[in-house]
């Protein structure tokens, strides 16, 4: 029933560009800050690895063994991601364009950023990034996605029929 709500409800689409359009401002603003502030994360890394011990560690040993392997060695590759994916789940957020993988993007730095111990905003986000991708397209119907995801459908749906040897209009049965 809620599902059905948020997927098509008018007042959901109301209220889920209201929630988007903030959320996009929360991920655009800290992603606008990081660009033009000389952002590094190796202090944020090794604080989340320290916190791997201890009696009540807040990063969890399997996240603390990925920061400290893969994310700390390749910095400056995070240093990149993080700034500009951030920009970019905000801008898709606000112009209502990839609404949806804008939210799950925006879901998976949220994850990461609460494995690795800062809590923050982190939660509230998650959960109205969770209500975004559940309701789909009509997040996104008060925005670009009311006209980019048709066109993409009708592109894709023509290009793929195609190589299949049919044509949009054309039946692809044969009669007998």
């Amino acid at each position: 029933m809620m599902n059905r709500w948020l997927r098509e409800s008018k007042v959901a689409m109301w209220l889920l560009t209201i929630i988007r359009v903030y959320i996009g401002f929360q991920w655009i603003e800290g992603g606008w800050g990081k660009l033009t502030g000389g952002f590094d994360a190796t202090g944020f890394l090794t604080g989340a690895i320290a916190n791997t011990g201890g009696e009540h560690p807040s990063v969890q040993a399997g996240w603390g063994a990925f920061l400290q392997n893969f994310a700390l060695p390749n910095v400056e590759l995070f240093n990149i991601l993080v700034p500009i994916g951030e920009f970019l789940v905000g801008l898709g957020l606000i112009l209502g364009t990839f609404t949806t993988v804008a939210a799950l993007m925006g879901m998976v730095m949220n994850f990461a950023f609460l494995f690795s111990g800062t809590v923050s905003t982190n939660p509230y986000l998650l959960l109205a990034e969770i209500f975004i991708v559940v309701a789909g397209a009509n997040a996104g119907k008060v925005g670009l996605d009311r006209w980019v995801l048709p066109y993409l459908k009708a592109t894709l749906f023509k290009r793929n029929n195609h190589q299949r040897g049919g044509s949009p209009t054309a039946p692809t049965h044969k009669a007998a």
